[in-house]
């Protein structure tokens, strides 16, 4: 039996937070978690209802095309914020606390500040400025952050294109930093880079093996 098509990404929560008073609600996501190189990016956006761009989806559910249409709609349409955490801060603080600095940095940037955030996950930021409700695969199930979604995506990877130019040998421009097959190879084979994680494992490895243990 073929399965029903997934539900799209809808305005309940936003419609269910208006209806609770709020009046400035903003959707968050973020994208670049798993990368072995480059900043992990956030993005905010404010949606209006009667102003929202037909055919919002969890921007991994869409072809780089459809991302790059939709993307310049939401600017349009949209109020929208882009932040990053920087590779240092991910060493620092680790992936999960650096990403919720980009998307508290994200909000803080909205022309208006959000009295209410739907973010994507199972946790709140720590140093959240507003009230908010944390939405598991919410990418796939609110529309502010299917939004959001999709400009973190494109913003993060034409950040990882200019890198790639920079940096040549790596792949990013087609891996977006992602330990994919190539990169892992030029990783061994060209060495770490200042944009490379050191905490994450295989940049961690190559950095501080064991000298002593090479024949």
């Amino acid at each position: 039996m073929k399965r029903p098509p997934a539900a799209a990404p809808n305005f309940t929560h936003e419609a269910a937070a208006i209806a609770r008073g709020h009046l400035c609600i903003a959707g968050v996501d973020e994208v670049g978690r798993g990368p072995l190189a480059g900043p992990v990016t956030a993005c905010a956006v404010r949606l209006t209802a009667g102003r929202i761009p037909p055919g919002l989806n969890d921007s991994k559910a869409l072809s780089a095309a459809r991302r790059q249409v939709l993307y310049h709609s939401i600017l349009e349409m949209a109020e929208v914020s882009v932040a990053h955490a920087s590779v240092e801060e991910i060493d620092r603080l680790n992936i999960l606390r650096a990403s919720h600095l980009a998307m508290e940095r994200a909000l803080a940037g909205l022309p208006q500040r959000p009295d209410f955030a739907l973010i994507d996950g199972n946790l709140l930021p720590r140093g959240l400025a507003c009230q908010g409700l944390a939405i598991v695969k919410g990418d796939a199930r609110c529309l502010s952050i299917a939004a959001a979604s999709i400009v973190a995506k494109v913003a993060r990877d034409a950040l990882m294109v200019d890198l790639a130019q920079q940096h040549p040998g790596y792949g990013w421009h087609r891996n977006a930093g992602y330990p994919t097959k190539d990169h892992l190879a030029a990783l061994s084979n060209l060495g770490v880079t200042p944009h490379h994680r050191r905490s994450f494992r295989p940049v961690y490895n190559i950095l501080y093996q064991d000298v002593s243990l090479t024949p």
